[in-house]
Parts: structure tokens; sequence; C-alpha cells
């Protein structure tokens, strides 16, 4: 027989998935009116349409959480909803880690679970839980369209229509690929909505792509991760501020970056207006972000510093104020801000000069992760935007900056720079021998060490100790001396030698503040434009809404 006949000869359907997404909708027909499926009946649906050993990827990034499907997921009988194998963004609240305790989920892949990481890292011990892969976020929405497609999708979103459409808001953020990744594969797309109405500011995923509504009466979680209360910045971090906006920002003519969230990132943002202005580098730096709308930006987009922001998602209190400046922010026609957290990490990734973040720990050849004993963290979509992307072409000033040969097809570089004090609270030091990233990989079964960040990738480090240009390095030990020229009395740091050190600076591989022209008794909270969140809403006309727990007037 033939290849041709054996082809004709053959009967196979070609629309198993179809015809098993049918059946599931047939199934609950008799609990729904059209897409609308009833709060109270939330969790007999679940049951319903979900089988054992589905793919199910939850919406839950670190800020907006899908709350009220999650909560219905726990409460779901483990006799019916079984061996599910979880996909989420962040493990954040604390239903997401029931599922397993209720032996209803047994496997999980993501990419941060700060709020739960201990208890992550405690389940992982007591084989409660088997983790997949820790990811990026892009890393994670990639497989979701290759070996992780979900049979079950679970959003949330501000509004919808009774045909499905979706509008959600200043807070769109992972929700369009989440619904894509099912929707166009079979996959059974559910969506929380805090109501649902026949008038749509604008519709942000279409109907065609959601299988099914439910309007709840308590509103999606919603949390103010990236505010930073400029209270609580120390002359320390500000000291470190002047030092990488003098010796990183100014020196390689960065316009295009992203910043971590963290209290010396704060410290940058409140110091160009003031340090910045002073310097003259006000149309020279920080022109274009790939940021969450930090409200500690507010002092440097009223003074004209900023052009343009992309937001990864929103931030609670700062609507009002996006609202009334879209000619810095991304917005639609209702004035709301439309955030992407998959574009603004593929932007941060390619489309940025720079990266700047922080760590819980590094090692003596610049490694670095947020995961250490006892705390299986994650680190999110740091490592997208803490590497050199090697299909990158385009130049700009910064990035043909740190070209180091002559080559004539030596090409240029992103700047990955890691922003550290040298201890950490409780006076753990940030510099280590080893990662504890290395031992948590082999407890809990992870084919790789979880590192957030290579050393191979970093090309600064600033500590309160000073700046090193790791990309000027030319052996591996010249970068560990480097590194320990600025760590201070930590471990790494007890084992410089002053005369190498001496060398670095001469060479210009690391600088201490009076190399930059900074004197550390000018490190002083008097340099920030705004001290506290209440000068940040002063500064925004009365627009920036902070929530209850950061108002202390």
């Amino acid at each position: 027989m033939n290849p041709t006949q054996v082809q004709k000869n053959t009967k196979r359907s070609w629309t198993t998935r179809r015809d098993a997404k049918r059946a599931r909708k047939e199934e609950l027909s008799r609990m729904t009116t059209g897409k609308v499926i009833p709060a109270e009946h939330m969790v007999e649906a679940l049951e319903t349409l979900i089988k054992p050993g589905d793919r199910v990827v939850l919406e839950g990034d670190n800020q907006k959480q899908a709350s009220f499907l999650s909560e219905a997921l726990s409460k779901v009988n483990p006799e019916k909803v079984k061996r599910l194998h979880m996909i989420m963004s962040s493990i954040s609240r604390p239903e997401h880690l029931d599922v397993f305790e209720r032996n209803i989920a047994e496997r999980i892949d993501f990419a941060f679970s700060g709020p739960q990481s201990l208890r992550v890292a405690q389940m992982i011990e007591d084989e409660n839980i088997t983790v997949g892969g820790i990811h990026t976020y892009i890393e994670l929405y990639g497989r979701l369209f290759i070996d992780l497609i979900p049979n079950v999708a679970l959003v949330a979103a501000d509004q919808a229509d009774s045909r499905g459409n979706l509008y959600t808001g200043a807070n769109t953020e992972e929700t369009p690929t989440l619904v894509e990744a099912a929707g166009f594969r079979d996959g059974i797309v559910i969506a929380q909505v805090n109501e649902i109405t026949e008038e749509l500011p604008r519709v942000d995923i279409p109907g065609s792509w959601v299988d099914y509504i439910v309007e709840v009466d308590k509103p999606y979680q919603l949390e103010p991760l990236f505010t930073r209360d400029p209270r609580h910045i120390s002359e320390i971090q500000i000291l470190m501020a002047m030092m990488a906006i003098r010796g990183v920002y100014e020196k390689h003519h960065v316009q295009s970056l992203n910043h971590g969230v963290g209290f010396n990132t704060a410290a940058i943002e409140l110091l160009l207006p003031t340090f910045g202005e002073e310097l003259g580098l006000k149309g020279k730096i920080c022109k274009h972000w790939a940021l969450n709308p930090h409200p500690t930006l507010i002092p440097a987009i009223e003074s004209g510093w900023i052009e343009s922001i992309h937001c990864f998602g929103g931030e609670v209190g700062m609507e009002k104020y996006i609202e009334a400046r879209p000619d810095a922010f991304f917005t639609g026609p209702d004035g709301t801000l439309r955030s992407n957290r998959t574009l603004s990490q593929l932007a941060g990734q390619y489309a940025v000069d720079m990266f700047v973040g922080s760590t819980l720990q590094m090692d003596r050849d610049g490694n670095s992760s947020t995961v250490t004993s006892g705390r299986l963290a994650g680190f999110g979509g740091a490592p997208n935007m803490g590497h050199d992307p090697g299909g990158r072409r385009h130049a700009t000033p910064a990035w043909s900056n740190m070209i180091t040969s002559d080559d004539p097809l030596a090409r240029g570089r992103k700047l990955v720079v890691q922003m550290v004090e040298t201890f950490q609270s409780g006076n753990e030091p940030v510099f280590v021998e080893s990662l504890n990233a290395v031992q948590v990989g082999k407890d809990a079964k992870l084919d790789t060490a979880p590192v957030m960040i290579y050393g191979s990738d970093v090309t600064h480090l600033v500590t309160e100790e000073g700046v090193a240009y790791l990309y000027k390095t030319d052996s591996l030990e010249e970068r560990r001396a480097a590194i320990a020229s600025i760590a201070g009395v930590t471990p790494i740091g007890l084992e410089r030698s002053a005369k190498q050190a001496e060398q670095l600076r001469r060479d210009g591989i690391i600088a201490y503040p009076e190399d930059i022209n900074i004197k550390r008794t000018d490190a002083k909270r008097s340099l920030l434009a705004a001290k506290n969140v209440e000068e940040l809403v002063q500064w925004s006309d009365g627009l920036y809404e902070p929530p209850a727990k950061f108002r202390s007037w």
C-alpha cells in the first residue's frame, strides 16, 4: 500500500478539541442564560466545565487578581475536579495554594510568588505541590501558545456587555494574552466582571473570544504594588541615586529605560527635577519609559522630563492623573490607561537602553536571585528586561556606548544595572559566596537553579560604596575584583585588595562618589522633589488619589 492510499483510507476527526468544548458547554446550558453565569452557580459551573487533568490558566499577575474565580475554584469538589495543572503569573492569594492542599491541583508553572513565597517553599518541602518551572513573564506567556496551551482561562475585567465584550479599563495587563491563548485553541474562557452593562467605554477584548461572564458583587483584587512613600527613602539610597544618575545615566546618554520597583529607583525618579536639573540633563536622559505608573514619577512628568510611558499595568490611585495627562501615557478615547503586560515586557526587553533592578543576593560573579532559603519568590519580568537580547539591531547612543572593541562587526549592548545596598534588612549581606537559589533549586527538584539575572548580563553594579563598570572587565578575575571593591564589609567585600581597587579606579572600571564629582555629604532628603505622599498629591494638582494606607495627613 502506498502513502497516498494510507492517507485516503485513514479516517480522522480534526475537530476533537472543538467537539470537547461543545460538549462541556452543552452540559452547562441548564444553568446559564446566554453567556451569563449567575455568581451563586459558579462553583457548580466550574465543576461542569473543568475536567480532571486540565491546564487552567488563572489570572493573578502581581497586581490584578481574578479573585472571585480563584475563590470559586478552591471550593470545587476534589472528587470532580482534580489533577489540575495550574498556570499563573503570580501566586498571590491563599486560595491559589489551597487548591493544592485540597487535591484539586497538583502541578504549577508560574513567574512570581512574592506574597505566598514562604508557603510555596514549605509546600514543596512537604511534597504538596510540583513545580513545573519558574518562568519570566514573557517565557510563561509564550508557552501558553506552544506547550502549555490552557483548556480553561479564568480572567477579570471591569465591565462586559451581554455579548461578552470586555472592558478592562486601566488594568488590561495580561488579560488579552491569556484569553487569546485559550480562545483560539478551543479552550473555555470565563471572565469575572464588576458590572454587566450594554454601554462599554471601549471594547478591549471582543466577545467572540469569551465564552462566559459572571457579574460579581465585589471588584477584583487590585494591589498598589508600585507605590513607594518618599518618607522612607534614606540618605544612603539618595547617594546611590546620585551616583546612578551621574555615573550611569549621564555617562551613557540613557534615554529609554525601565526601573524596578524600590526605594532606590524611587529616589532616582525624585532626583530628576532637582539634582538632574542642576546637571543640565533634562531632554538628554530618561525621556521614554516602560514602567508601571509610579506615583514618584509625578514630579518628573510635571517638570517636563518624561515624553512617554508605556505601562505593564495600572496603579491604584493614579487613574485620574493618567486621564489628565494623555501626552505622557497610552490612553484610550475614554481617557483610561491601556496597559499591556506582554507588550510592555517586550518593550522592556528590546526597545529600552537600560534596565535598573535590585536583588536579595549576588555572588562574586554577579549572578543574582530573589529566591533565598525558605522563600521561593520567583522573579517575574526582571530576567526579560535584565539581559542583553541578542536579537536587537537598532542602535542608540547608550547601546552604542557599550561597544568596547574596534571590530567593525562589534555590536552594542543593553545596559543592565543592579542597584543594591550591601546589606539588606536584618543585617543580611547581599553579597554572598553562593546563592541560596542553588540549594533551593535542588530541593524543589528544578532542572536549573532559579537565577534571576546572570552575571554575564550585568553591565553595571551600584552600591553605597560606588559604581562598578563590569562591561569593561576583560576577565572573570577582574570582574570579581570589581564587584568585591564595592561590596562593603560583606563576605565578598572582605576579599578585596586595596591595591587592586586603586588600579581598577585608575582604569575606570570602578568609581567611588568622589571620582564622579559627588560629595557624600550632599546626599540629603532635601534633594527629593517630593518628600512624602502628600507632596506627590500637590505636584499632581490633586489628581493623584493615594490609597488610605499611604495617607498620613
